[in-house]
């Protein structure tokens, strides 16, 4: 009877570890592409981009959300897709890459060249998803989605973390973690790290909101952690963090390409009105949305 019993609980623990360990080999990815904009060529900009999302979308290339920088760097526009793996990465640009030559043919390069001298400067990175470090985030796809249809605004803070120090700035956030998911009402803050187009460890710590007006009812760290927690925190900050920029973006559906899962949930913004041009053929469209353009100068987006 104990052997059964012992063999029982071995095989519970065992399974338990397998559970986890598939969790853990399940990554979500952030694959984005962030350009900066001459100002003189914004209007510009915002034309091809828009065609290139529609040319996407016609030819279900794709999926990402764009955002805009509002108070942050001037005319800085992300394009952001969610990953579950590498390799996803790559069939995503793929599908992105027949979609704009299926809408634009021979003229594809000409479209890539005209989004290229519109933009002053680009980067692509990839971040992994932190939901171990993230705040009251969605339990499944559905309530994903409906976090992102509802919103229109991000806050978002990014912070460079000293070498050596990551895990140190992981218990900062493991705290505010604590507090903000004992706060009433609970706040969502979701986190990302960058694993790959940039220098250094950069975290992201991200909250969204319906409105401008959503910010105001954030609790400050002080309020959540207490005068003793926030001056803790306030000295483990300057012993771990390089830089940190907090910026608010918000969500531009023009030239965006979202999933229908988001997409359906608030049709009246997300899905804009507009039709591919008759001579798409010899017209113009958006980002390469490859995040390492191995041989052209094509934009690179997510």
């Amino acid at each position: 009877m104990h052997k059964v019993l012992r063999a029982s609980i071995a095989v519970v623990f065992l399974l338990g570890w397998v559970v986890a360990q598939a969790q853990q080999a399940k990554e979500d990815y952030l694959d984005v592409y962030i350009v900066h904009v001459k100002p003189e060529k914004r209007a510009d900009f915002d034309a091809i981009a828009k065609k290139i999302a529609v040319a996407n979308r016609g030819g279900k290339g794709d999926a990402w959300i764009a955002i805009d920088t509002v108070y942050g760097p001037g005319n800085r526009v992300s394009f952001i897709s969610t990953r579950h793996s590498y390799g996803e990465i790559q069939t995503a640009q793929e599908a992105f890459l027949a979609a704009i030559q299926k809408a634009y043919g021979k003229g594809t390069d000409k479209v890539f060249q005209d989004f290229s001298q519109c933009v002053a400067s680009d980067r692509s990175e990839i971040r992994r998803r932190r939901w171990d470090l993230s705040s009251n985030a969605p339990t499944d796809p559905a309530a994903y989605a409906k976090l992102i249809a509802n919103s229109r605004y991000l806050r978002t803070a990014a912070v460079q973390v000293r070498p050596g120090q990551a895990q140190v700035f992981e218990g900062i956030l493991k705290d505010l973690k604590e507090a903000r998911e004992k706060a009433s009402p609970p706040l969502t803050s979701l986190v990302s790290q960058t694993v790959a187009g940039t220098e250094g460890t950069v975290y992201y710590i991200t909250t969204l909101q319906p409105n401008m007006a959503g910010f105001d009812g954030i609790p400050t760290a002080q309020q959540l952690l207490g005068d003793e927690g926030y001056q803790k925190l306030l000295k483990a900050s300057a012993d771990t963090v390089v830089t940190a920029e907090t910026s608010i973006n918000r969500f531009n559906p023009d030239l965006s390409s979202v999933p229908e899962e988001i997409a359906s949930l608030a049709p009246n913004y997300w899905t804009p009105k507009t039709a591919m041009p008759v001579n798409a053929k010899t017209s113009t469209p958006k980002s390469g949305l490859v995040n390492a353009k191995e041989t052209k100068t094509e934009p690179d987006k997510n």
